[in-house]
This record gives C-alpha cells, sequence and structure tokens, in this order.
C-alpha cells in the first residue's frame, strides 16, 4: 500500500486523512469505526462480491466513502447506511466531488442499520460492507431479515467473526450465528483483509463473507420458534441438548420428547446439530 493517487474517483489513505481532517472526524471505538484507506483493497472487495451492472448495492456504515465509490463504479445504484451525523452529512458531497455522473445513482439514509425498516428507490439485491466490528452479526442478520430482495452479501468482518459464520456443525466455532445466518443464505469465508489497510489499525485480523441468499428450511416452526430452540441450545454449550433445552420445553423430560420425535440424539449437543434439524426440534415443541 503506498500513498500514491488511488486513481480516477477513489480514496487513498492521503485524502481519506485529508477529509477526515477537514470535517474533524477521529474514527470511533463506540462505534467500531476502521476506514479502509486502500483503493486496492475495495477494488477486491466489489470484485469477490460480484457487483453487477444491475445492482442496486445496500451499505452499511460507509464512512468516508471509500467502499461507496468503489461500489458506485461497479453498481447500478448505492444506498448507503450511515449512523454517524457528521458522515452522513458530508458523504454526498464526496460523491458528487469524486464521482459527479455517478451521484445521481447514490443515496445516503441517516439512521441505524440495526433499526432501519426501509431503503429509498428499487429494493436492494446485494449487500457490501465493511461492518462496524461491535454490532456485526446483528446488523448483518437485521439486513437480511429486513430485506429478502438481497440475493448475495459480502461483509468484511473481524476474523473470529468470519469463522464463526462460516462454520459448519461439529466445530468449536460453530454457533448461534452460524446457525442463523445458515437459515438465510450459503455462508462461506471468501478471503483474509490485512490490518495495514485499515485507518485506524486495528489490532485484529479481517475477513470476507460471501452470504448467497437460498430457501430457508422447509418446517411448519416460525424463524422466531426456530432461533429460540439455537439460543437455548447454545446457552449453556457444554450440556447436552436433553439438559439445554429443558427450560425451553418445560422440562428435561418433555426436551427429551421434542428431540427424539425430531429423530436428535438428546445426549447431543447443540454444535452437531445443522439448521434444518434445529428446526425439526422446534416443530415438535410440546405443546402444553
Amino acid at each position: 500500500m503506498s500513498d500514491r493517487p488511488a486513481g480516477p474517483g477513489l480514496l487513498g489513505p492521503a485524502d481519506i486523512r485529508e477529509l477526515a481532517a477537514a470535517l474533524g472526524v477521529r474514527p470511533t471505538k463506540q462505534l467500531g469505526q476502521n476506514f479502509v484507506i486502500d483503493a486496492n483493497t475495495v477494488r477486491r472487495i466489489v470484485r469477490t462480491a460480484e457487483v453487477r451492472p444491475d445492482d442496486v448495492v445496500v451499505e452499511i456504515g460507509p464512512g468516508l466513502g471509500s467502499l461507496t465509490l468503489a461500489l458506485l463504479e461497479a453498481a447500478d445504484r448505492v444506498v448507503a447506511v450511515e449512523i454517524d451525523p457528521v458522515l452522513a452529512r458530508h458523504l454526498p458531497a464526496t460523491v458528487e466531488a469524486r464521482m459527479p455522473e455517478r451521484a445521481d445513482r447514490f443515496a445516503l439514509v441517516h439512521a441505524d442499520a440495526m433499526t432501519v425498516a426501509e431503503l429509498p428507490g428499487p429494493p436492494p439485491t446485494a449487500l457490501v460492507a465493511n461492518l462496524p466490528y461491535n454490532v456485526s452479526v446483528p446488523v448483518l442478520l437485521h439486513m437480511l431479515q429486513t430485506f429478502p430482495s438481497i440475493e448475495r452479501t459480502l461483509v468484511m468482518v473481524q476474523s473470529e467473526v468470519a469463522d464463526r459464520l462460516a462454520a459448519t456443525p461439529g466445530g468449536k466455532v460453530y454457533g448461534v450465528p452460524s446457525v442463523k445466518a445458515a437459515w438465510y443464505a450459503d455462508v462461506k469465508r471468501a478471503g483474509a483483509i490485512g490490518r495495514n489497510v485499515f485507518w485506524p489499525a486495528p489490532n485484529v485480523d479481517s475477513g470476507l463473507v460471501s452470504l448467497v441468499r437460498r430457501e430457508p428450511p422447509a418446517t411448519t416452526a416460525s424463524r422466531e420458534e426456530v432461533f429460540a430452540v439455537v439460543d437455548a441450545a447454545f446457552a449453556q454449550r457444554r450440556k447436552t441438548l436433553r439438559a439445554a433445552l429443558a427450560g425451553w420445553a418445560g422440562s428435561p423430560a418433555a426436551a427429551e420428547e421434542a428431540l427424539t420425535a425430531a429423530g436428535v440424539d438428546p445426549k447431543a449437543r447443540g454444535e452437531a446439530l445443522d439448521v434444518d434439524k434445529f428446526a425439526r426440534i422446534a416443530e415438535n415443541r410440546p405443546r402444553g
């Protein structure tokens, strides 16, 4: 990475620092902000996300606009959701200055991505974001639930979180994020990102996660009912499912009954089950 010009429209390290100084912005830990300052990295993210010319991309936490500008080069339209009032106010001006010919294809929503319920313009087809580390999983799950039109997602998160999201049954890091993400999509790791492409440089590594939307498991249970089983199963992950689901089912015996009916060994642990198995358990919850 160098301070050489980033190319037409895109922001390089010097541009980022200049913009931040002009706005009086210091990245805050509270908002989980780490700005990407390397043009090659944002190009790589857009390439890995397979952004198409007809895509409507939603971006969470655009910050000073590094990834936003690269997305605008490739997509039909970009909608950015930013919680920081100073950044939200200035980003449209950055887009207008750096990429005037695409400015009419950009929209800014000043909101908390954890609660955003609607977006301007056509429904989004893709989600591409450098997610704030402290809320990455809840934001991702909220967006997938709220906007079913999102077919493809590529997010940059803390490496450890990327491992959890993409984990498969049986591993130590397989847990609640793994199962809930799998409800919505086929999930896989899509690469690693070094620390030196951020300002400030985080003290953890980052990873890319790809999620391709698929139909949720065919089940008579609702998503909320299935997720309740998942939460209960991993709340005490060292316990057998018979014990861990006792509160959810009403008693250890009732949990065993539900598990047996679902074809799951009551002595198994949550980390052994895929999302379909959790759906089966939810279907067989004792009604009392």
